[in-house]
This record gives structure tokens, sequence and C-alpha cells, in this order.
């Protein structure tokens, strides 16, 4: 069952389930964040992940030297066909009868950003790595600390058998942006 803002909100008091928190939808003068219908719009923090334009190809199995840190103020641009790793300001604890699932918001989509579905695995914890790809022929500004993806929670008539942390996932309680593990 997809869980609307009345459990969002309840959840996230109580439980701590996504801090800060943001009970309802800013969108001032910003891309929207906060709570929603049936999700949670979470922001991209100020630090992100480019590509380094020297590497000859990127392994999967060996990314972390693809990538150099950089930390910005109020926005990043996005190269044509370039793909960066943020993270969520929004930190999240996922509770064991729940699987979350981000989505790209359509502001982005219309620009050519491309935010890869994820998804939180119950008992997962930490800040979201954010994949952020630029699909457009033009560069794209990303602001920071404003929305960029929207989280759906959905609820199991039973807790999951066997969580994130029982697996002791490799992402779990991720504090930095995190390149891809094996």
């Amino acid at each position: 069952m997809l869980k609307n803002d009345l459990w969002i909100k309840k959840m996230s008091i109580e439980n701590k389930m996504i801090e800060p928190f943001e009970a309802g939808q800013i969108s001032d003068g910003a891309i929207s964040f906060g709570t929603s219908s049936y999700g949670y719009d979470m922001r991209v923090a100020d630090e992100f992940l480019t590509m380094k334009k020297d590497i000859s190809n990127i392994d999967p199995k060996n990314t972390i030297s693809a990538f150099d840190g950089k930390r910005v103020d109020g926005f990043i641009i996005i190269e044509p066909r370039q793909t960066i790793l943020g993270k969520s300001v929004e930190y999240f604890k996922i509770p064991r009868d729940i699987l979350a699932i981000t989505f790209g918001k359509s502001t982005y989509a219309r620009c050519g950003i491309l935010i890869n579905v994820t998804p939180l695995e119950p008992e997962w914890e930490g800040f979201i790595t954010i994949s952020i790809s630029n699909i457009s022929s033009m560069p794209v500004k990303v602001y920071a600390n404003e929305g960029i993806a929207q989280v759906l929670f959905l609820q199991s008539d039973e807790p999951c058998g066997i969580s994130y942390s029982d697996r002791k996932g490799k992402y779990q309680k991720q504090k930095d942006i995190t390149s891809a593990k094996i």
C-alpha cells in the first residue's frame, strides 16, 4: 500500500525516518521539497562527485578513481551527456515493513536531467547517493538544497524476512557520496 502524507509525517516525527524533516511542501522560489500527497521530495546537498575528464573508461568494480569531489555554492552546471553523483540533504531510516523508491522530479526531467530510480530497502539508513545525468545537448543548472527527487513509501502487509540491515548491506549508514562498491 502506498503511504500518504499523514503517515510520512507521523513516521518522521515519531521514528526520525527523515532528518531534517519538512512537514509541508516548500516551493516559494525553490524547486519544491518536503512532504507531498504520497511521498517526500528530497533535496540534493551542496557537494558532488564529478567524473574526471582524463579517464579512458569507467569500471563499476573500481569507480573511486573516476571521480573528483566538488562543493558548490548554490548550484552546479552539469554538462551535456555528463553524469555526476550527489547526496541527499536528508538522512533516511526505512522501517522493516517499508520499501521506498526514489524518482526524479518532472521539473528537472523537462530540462533533460534524469535521476536514477533507486530503491531504499527495508531497514536501510543513510544519506542517499544520487546519480544525476544530463541527457540533453545543453548544460543544465542543478540547485543545491532544493528538490531533486521524490521518495515514495510502499508498506507490506508484514515485515520482510531479511532486511538490508540483516544482510549488512554495503551502503548501510553511508554518510558521504558513495561510488559503486562490489
